[in-house]
């Protein structure tokens, strides 16, 4: 099990692309540790509290060592991965670099070529300033971390742009550990996160897989794919074998996700909907809740999916396929999809064969 929690909806960017921006009523609101530590006790394999936002940052480095110190008192192995625009790091390392150095954090970061990431002054957060964040944590913590890029129409031409940045910042190394969770003294070179946007918050309309997917096929035939995460979840997608979010169909299997409300949800995009709430209360009592696999609504995009070897990527993320049918932009998605399966399944090394596109209209 990981663990998904936003303290506070509070950030110091103004993210045009953000999906974040409806997760409380009340601005002012945060994650109690109450709630936290009922889960870990409910559910003490948990591996990994994977700490979003907002900006994580925006609390105290006080929250997070108070669950450092629960953790230690009862010997959990679980890790903390923040994932943060380290623009308060740059700006003041003493406050967080003791936090930072500690054996059961990591940190992942953000940064996209094309605009949209903009500081709270509404200036942009350009490459510089990312040298400069990236920089500061190789002072003090001694690695560059991973970073994820959002993808949407308006910067999707630097797509690519963004994997030779990894690249080049990991001096041509392969990065070895994934992003959230990796030993820091094993930890090389700098990976790339290539996420499509999603539809909510600040978005308005999602960005296409297929479109996504185009990229991915160009980063694998580029020989980048060392360097970016979802290219190599890509080439493991065809024939079951495992896969990450957005990639897992029985993700709420695994995992959670507490909002700063204490609202609870099986997926952390989900929750940015405040949709398919779990009752807190009863999943601690010993029951155990699986929504997104219970709407059949979310099993997939089309009828024809379950003949299509592209099965578990189009339907890999049951977010991804409520907002194609919300949006009405299934068949605009499948029809791409079809013409670029083949080289999905080359990467894949498999002889299976895509089937013909079919327009379905509405499939529910």
């Amino acid at each position: 099990m990981d663990l998904i929690i936003k303290p506070t909806e509070l950030c110091n960017f103004k993210c045009t692309f953000c999906s974040s921006t409806q997760l409380t009523n009340e601005k002012k609101n945060w994650l109690k540790h109450d709630q936290i530590f009922e889960f870990l006790t409910r559910f003490p394999e948990t591996k990994t509290i994977i700490v979003n936002g907002g900006d994580p940052l925006m609390m105290t480095p006080d929250y997070y060592w108070k669950i450092i110190k629960w953790l230690d008192e009862r010997d959990y192995s679980t890790s903390l991965a923040l994932t943060t625009n380290l623009w308060p790091f740059y700006k003041k390392p003493s406050l967080w670099v003791d936090l930072f150095n500690n054996d059961r954090v990591g940190v992942t970061t953000s940064f996209q070529y094309g605009g949209g990431r903009l500081k709270g002054d509404y200036t942009e957060f350009t490459e510089e300033d990312f040298w400069k964040c990236s920089n500061a944590m190789l002072e003090y913590c001694n690695y560059r971390p991973d970073f994820i890029s959002v993808i949407t129409r308006e910067n999707e031409h630097n797509a690519i742009k963004n994997v030779e940045l990894a690249k080049y910042m990991s001096e041509d190394v392969q990065p070895q550990g994934t992003l959230h969770n990796f030993w820091r003294q094993e930890k090389t070179g700098v990976e790339c996160k290539l996420n499509y946007a999603m539809m909510s918050g600040e978005q308005a309309e999602p960005f296409l897989l297929s479109d996504i997917y185009s990229y991915y096929v160009e980063i694998y035939n580029k020989g980048l794919a060392p360097w970016e995460f979802n290219t190599r979840q890509m080439m493991l997608a065809i024939g079951d074998r495992a896969t990450t979010c957005p990639l897992s169909r029985k993700c709420d299997e695994g995992i959670r996700c507490l909002q700063p409300d204490g609202d609870y949800y099986s997926c952390g995009a989900f929750g940015d909907d405040k949709d398919k709430a779990i009752d807190f209360k009863e999943e601690m009592s010993g029951k155990f809740f699986t929504p997104l696999q219970d709407d059949i609504k979310l099993s997939t995009m089309k009828k024809g999916c379950y003949t299509c070897p592209m099965f578990n990527i189009c339907n890999g993320c049951r977010k991804t396929i409520k907002d194609y049918k919300e949006a009405g932009v299934v068949e605009k998605h499948c029809e791409k999809m079809k013409t670029i399966g083949k080289y999905i399944l080359r990467a894949n090394k498999s002889d299976l064969q895509m089937t013909p596109y079919v327009n379905e209209e509405a499939t529910w």
